[in-house]
C-alpha cells in the first residue's frame, strides 16, 4: 500500500512540474520559411490565391485524399484548408486539425528592389492551450512543418520563374 501511495504522489507531483514548466513556455508558436523568386508578385499570387493552383507546387495536394471543394476550400483527409483573406500583398488561410487545432498561415509578397524579384515568405502560426503535452509536443513543429515549407516554396519559386517543377528532386536531394 506503500508503494502504491508513494507512486501515485509522485506522478502527481511530477505531473505538477511538467504543467508549472508549461505555464513558462510561449503559448504561440510561429515557423516562416522564404524564398527570393525571379518574378513579378503577381505572376506568383495566380499559383498561390486558388487552391486548385496548390496541386502544382504544394507535394501532397495532388493525391487522390484531398479533395478541393473551391478555389477557398480543400478537405485534405486528416484537416481542412479554407483561405480567409486574400490582399494584395498576403494570402491567410486556417489549417484546421478534424481533432479541433488550427494554425493560421500566411504567404506574403515581399517586392524586392530589383523590379522582378518578389522575397514569398510564407508562416504559420499556432496556439497552443496550456497542457504540457501540445506545449511539449510544439518543440517538434518547426522541424515537422519548416522542411515541406522549404520544399513547396522551392515548387513555388520554379514554377513561377517557368522551370519543371519534380517533387521528388528537392526532397531526395535535401537528403
Amino acid at each position: 500500500m506503500r508503494v502504491i501511495k508513494l507512486a501515485l504522489i509522485s506522478i502527481l507531483a511530477l505531473f505538477m512540474v511538467l504543467c508549472f514548466f508549461s505555464l513558462m513556455m510561449p503559448s504561440t508558436v510561429l515557423v516562416s520559411r522564404a524564398v527570393d523568386i525571379n518574378a513579378p508578385a503577381d505572376t506568383i499570387k495566380i499559383y498561390v490565391r486558388d487552391l486548385n493552383q496548390w496541386t502544382k507546387w504544394v507535394k501532397g495536394m495532388e493525391s487522390k485524399d484531398v479533395k478541393i471543394e473551391s478555389a477557398k476550400e480543400a478537405d485534405l483527409g486528416t484537416q481542412v484548408l479554407t483561405i480567409t483573406s486574400i490582399t494584395d500583398t498576403t494570402v491567410v488561410s486556417i489549417w484546421e486539425s478534424k481533432k479541433a487545432s488550427s494554425q493560421e498561415s500566411t504567404i506574403r509578397f515581399i517586392p524586392a528592389a530589383e523590379r522582378n524579384l518578389t522575397i514569398v515568405q510564407w508562416q504559420f502560426v499556432q496556439k497552443l492551450k496550456w497542457y504540457p503535452w501540445e506545449k511539449f509536443g510544439s518543440f517538434m513543429n518547426d522541424k515537422i512543418l519548416g522542411p515541406m515549407m522549404e520544399d513547396n516554396l522551392l515548387h513555388l519559386k520554379q514554377l513561377s520563374e517557368h522551370q519543371t517543377v519534380n517533387f521528388n528532386s528537392i526532397t531526395n536531394s535535401a537528403q
